[in-house]
């Protein structure tokens, strides 16, 4: 089964100053699946990477992988 990353929807937060910046991206459909990065762009591109690593984990260890809750939107 072919996973695609960008089907899986991302929630982003702004990151206070106090605690970086920057912005904290995840995935509300895959436990623990989250990222951050300078700007909303890299935080979204390296939580594309995270689900990536996530479901590759889960095929290693025979956990199921959740369907996206929805389709992602592209503009």
């Amino acid at each position: 089964m072919i996973v695609n990353a960008s089907a899986y929807p991302v929630r982003l937060m702004p990151l206070p100053e106090d605690e970086g910046g920057g912005f904290v991206a995840w995935v509300p459909d895959l436990p623990g699946c989250m990222s951050d990065g300078e700007t909303e762009v890299e935080a979204v591109q390296n939580v594309q990477q995270a689900i990536t690593e996530w479901i590759e984990e889960a095929r290693r260890e025979g956990t199921p992988i959740p369907a996206p809750s929805r389709q992602a939107v592209s503009a």
